[in-house]
């Protein structure tokens, strides 16, 4: 009995990478070709299955039902042959596990404690790529990703909770003794320090407590999160931040937190994992998990 006629294996992997990124544009990135390239693969492919393995739409591609089978089946087949030949090689490669995380986040939060991941796992390198777009709409590939909220993730991407979040007023601990917060009407003798990027903290803070008629002396802007912490250890003014950006400020005395009561719940965070990743980046979705139940 003859053995069944194999797909083109290249065309398969172009295949596995769109099927991944739900875009074209983003598997020819992560493969280093043309958008055309990675189009004209897998027609190659579908013509050799004789199915539609998408439907293609304006900017957008989507599996059919035959190409959810195939992803489903052939990603963890092609797993296991890269496995097994890393597992022949004479000198195995280097590991690596990529994540998709926010400028904020990865300072301020992510940063502080990879050097815990990596005396965990000396072999497995950790690369950042931040971003502010969206996990769908990143434009570099990535193992794992981690977001606020459960909108913007690739269809295909598993999803689960990380982190609860609160925004939390913080100040110099200088500050605080030379102006005491007491109550929340205290603010109204301090400058806040806002971001342009969260806009609208204050009013959702303020509303939140029924304090919408509180006017501070002054407002200072600055373009992101970790800005407005370091005017907030220097000493400029009043912060209000999501408890997961707090960093080691908090620890090490370098801001301190006044009314630590007067919180505002967030959506909370989430970690989303690409199908198909490998022993790395599940080694890292662990971590993450002792990192966030620490």
């Amino acid at each position: 009995m003859s053995a069944s006629p194999l797909p083109p294996l290249n065309a398969l992997r172009v295949f596995l990478a769109a099927a991944r990124h739900g875009s074209f544009s983003r598997a020819a990135v992560e493969l280093n070709v043309t958008h055309g390239a990675v189009s004209r693969q897998v027609r190659h492919l579908e013509e050799f299955l004789g199915v539609a393995l998408f439907e293609r739409q304006v900017r957008k591609v989507s599996l059919t039902a035959e190409g959810q089978q195939l992803f489903a089946e052939t990603g963890p087949a092609l797993d296991q042959i890269g496995k097994a030949a890393r597992a022949v090689m004479a000198t195995p490669p280097s590991h690596a596990v990529r994540i998709n995380a926010r400028p904020s986040f990865s300072v301020r939060w992510l940063i502080p404690r990879l050097p815990d991941f990596v005396a965990r796992h000396p072999r497995i390198e950790p690369q950042l790529v931040t971003t502010t777009l969206s996990p769908a709409k990143s434009i570099e590939a990535f193992d794992i990703a981690i977001r606020r909220g459960v909108e913007g993730w690739p269809p295909a991407f598993k999803v689960r909770p990380f982190l609860e979040d609160e925004l939390i007023l913080v100040a110099a601990p200088s500050l605080v003794k030379a102006k005491p917060l007491r109550r929340a009407t205290s603010l109204a003798s301090h400058v806040l320090l806002t971001c342009k990027s969260r806009r609208q903290d204050w009013d959702d803070w303020k509303q939140h407590l029924g304090l919408m008629r509180l006017k501070p002396v002054r407002r200072l802007q600055f373009d992101h999160i970790h800005l407005v912490l370091q005017a907030a250890v220097d000493g400029l003014g009043v912060a209000l931040t999501p408890t997961s950006l707090l960093g080691t400020d908090v620890a090490q005395g370098r801001l301190v937190c006044p009314l630590p009561r007067l919180r505002l719940p967030l959506q909370s965070i989430y970690y989303g994992c690409a199908p198909g990743a490998g022993r790395e980046m599940r080694l890292f979705a662990d971590w993450l998990d002792a990192q966030a139940a620490a």
